[in-house]
């Protein structure tokens, strides 16, 4: 069975094919690109206050569905050209996470667990 991220990475694949824009879309140029997006999602909170945030106007959330698509793109992207199951890394961060930031230790806490020995 094909996922959604399967999918969208060969809708994207091909969208890209279909342009000749492999050639630019080096995993290089994908995380500058990604990072560019990242930055006017950022740009969309900046200026809010945490309620504001919390509970964007319909003007604001459009503008944030439109920047999480070009994040979701770009990010989607990059994990096809170097071959990374999307969510399977995410699996292994959380298994990681879980490992470092024991419930009984870190509830409610925001500080950060030290670093795992290999």
């Amino acid at each position: 069975m094909t996922s959604d991220l399967e999918t969208l990475a060969t809708r994207l694949r091909d969208f890209a094919d279909a342009r000749d824009w492999d050639q630019f879309h080096t995993p290089k140029n994908l995380v500058m690109a990604l990072a560019g997006e990242v930055g006017e999602l950022v740009a969309e909170f900046q200026w809010l206050t945490p309620e504001q945030a919390a509970s964007p106007s319909d003007e604001v959330l459009a503008r944030v569905r439109a920047e999480l698509g070009d994040v979701t793109g770009y990010l989607v992207r990059l994990a096809d050209r170097l071959g990374v199951d999307l969510v399977e890394a995410a699996h292994a961060k959380l298994d990681e996470s879980e490992r470092r930031y024991d419930p009984a230790t870190y509830r409610g806490s925001a500080r950060k667990a030290p670093q795992l020995p290999d």
